[in-house]
């Protein structure tokens, strides 16, 4: 939203908290648990905001993501116990490694197309132990599902080696815990690299997405590996309409290009109808 906003809003807040007399203070131990989840998001949502900027200009905010990863080893520190913090962590330092080799030539770069060797192994190594560490507590939460899927993605050194029968029964388990459209999205991802493109489409197609840049991204995906070019084309152009960040212009540029360029070709080699 404008800054503007944001700020009136602040003071909005402000003043109700002074006018209704709200406690300001330290929350005891006992209520911290309660108090968890909300700040567990709001750490999240701001390393997503630095790994991949809703608006704007470079594809990733450098000043965010290691705000966010501090303070993700914070609450470590001072709520040892929970499982979710270390899953966040974990998610964080997993994701964080391959922002090397996230971007080129103005776009990102697909996960499968990344160089892996250009991944922080250090990185990997410590948020490879925390999933483990989760694993053996045995309270498996959103955050630490998530963070076994990039644990996965992280174990191989090139995407063709990726477990994706794992993978999908992770996501299969996250859709209990944390049941939404997106991680539904991202669940026929995985699909399609098992079972193919096919009967992927005709998940995404009933998610009611279309608002969201990545589903029609992710839907073109699939109609350009079934050669569906012109279709393909039309979701590209939609979540380019869609897309705020100029990097993410980018990417969706060539692609779409690509497909006009392809559906042209095979248009120029059917033979005219007698």
């Amino acid at each position: 939203m404008p800054e503007p906003t944001m700020a009136q809003r602040l003071v909005r807040a402000k003043a109700k908290i002074r006018d209704v007399r709200i406690p300001d203070g330290v929350p005891g131990g006992a209520d911290l648990p309660a108090r968890l989840p909300p700040v567990l998001a709001v750490v999240y949502l701001i390393f997503n905001e630095g790994y991949c900027a809703s608006s704007g200009g470079p594809l990733i905010r450098e000043d965010l993501c290691p705000e966010a990863i501090r303070l993700g080893r914070l609450l470590a520190t001072l709520m040892p116990d929970e499982a979710e913090v270390m899953g966040l962590l974990a998610l964080m330092l997993l994701t964080e490694s391959r922002r090397a080799a996230r971007e080129a030539g103005g776009g990102p770069v697909l996960l499968a197309d990344q160089d892996r060797r250009l991944w922080d192994r250090a990185l990997i190594a410590e948020g490879q132990d925390l999933v483990r560490q989760c694993l053996w507590r045995n309270q498996p939460g959103p955050y630490q599902l998530q963070a076994a899927i990039s644990a996965v993605h992280s174990d191989v050194p090139d995407g063709g080696a990726t477990d994706w029968r794992q993978i999908l029964r992770l996501y299969d388990r996250l859709l209990e815990l944390a049941p939404g459209a997106v991680v539904a999205l991202n669940r026929a991802v995985a699909l399609a690299e098992l079972e193919g493109p096919e009967p992927a489409l005709r998940l995404v197609d009933a998610l009611g997405l279309e608002g969201y840049s990545p589903f029609h991204a992710v839907r073109a995906e699939f109609l350009a590996r079934l050669e569906r070019n012109g279709e393909a084309a039309a979701a590209y152009d939609a979540a380019l309409q869609l897309a705020g960040n100029a990097a993410d212009r980018t990417f969706l540029e060539s692609r779409l290009r690509d497909s006009r360029q392809r559906e042209s070709r095979l248009r120029g080699a059917r033979p005219d109808p007698d």
